[in-house]
């Protein structure tokens, strides 16, 4: 438990979407719209964590047509979150002026979709849970009890990421004054609208036995 506690809270910790998505919530939504981001992507894991306990996500990557739907919709919408994020750098970028112009912030439901969509969209968390997570269930277990565990282990997965995110979000919050000046903000947004764009990508080219 503690092996598997140490390897997951590393792979959180590992820079990826979800991370993307969080920052650019945190900067424009402030702490509750980046919390409410990190609420969706939990989601969005949860999904897939019930999906590989009852066999689903399996069947999912067994399927080249499923998957190649599923990770062009991710792809397709991580992009369209990439572009809109390197957007907004390009209006930060214009100088104080307009950037102390009030925007409206995002909707609740909206930082919540967005966490959600990047998750449950993303054929490789289907992945992580069907290969990482059974190489730490007991093999002397009925099917019942190795769904048990499976159960467990998602758990333990989703609090170590609410764990980290909200001290992550917390930390942006803190600095958001310094975060916030607008060329501190457009480069932070063009790092993120780039890395937004390059998980797309690479989405797009993933294969089942990646």
């Amino acid at each position: 438990m503690l092996t598997f506690a140490l390897a997951a809270l590393v792979l959180v910790m590992i820079p990826g979407p979800d991370q993307a998505l969080i920052t650019r919530s945190a900067l424009v939504g402030g702490r509750t719209a980046g919390l409410l981001t990190m609420l969706g992507g939990v989601l969005g894991l949860a999904v897939h964590a019930g999906a590989a306990a009852v066999g689903l996500s399996a069947l999912l990557l067994a399927s080249a047509k499923a998957f190649t739907a599923l990770k062009i919709v991710g792809a397709a919408y991580l992009l369209w979150m990439g572009v809109q994020t390197l957007r907004a750098a390009a209006r930060s970028r214009r100088g104080p002026a307009e950037a102390a112009v009030p925007r409206s912030r995002p909707r609740p439901a909206t930082s919540v979709r967005q966490g959600f969509l990047s998750n449950a969209l993303n054929p490789k968390v289907a992945l992580f849970f069907v290969t990482f997570l059974p190489q730490f269930l007991s093999t002397e277990a009925t099917a019942g009890g190795t769904r048990a565990q499976a159960l467990l282990l998602s758990a333990i997965f989703a609090a170590l990421y609410l764990a980290w995110f909200g001290l992550y979000v917390t930390a942006v919050d803190g600095l958001g004054q310094l975060l916030r000046r607008p060329r501190v903000k457009a480069a932070i947004e063009r790092v993120t609208g780039v890395l937004l764009v390059a998980f797309a990508v690479r989405l797009a080219t993933a294969h089942p036995a990646a």
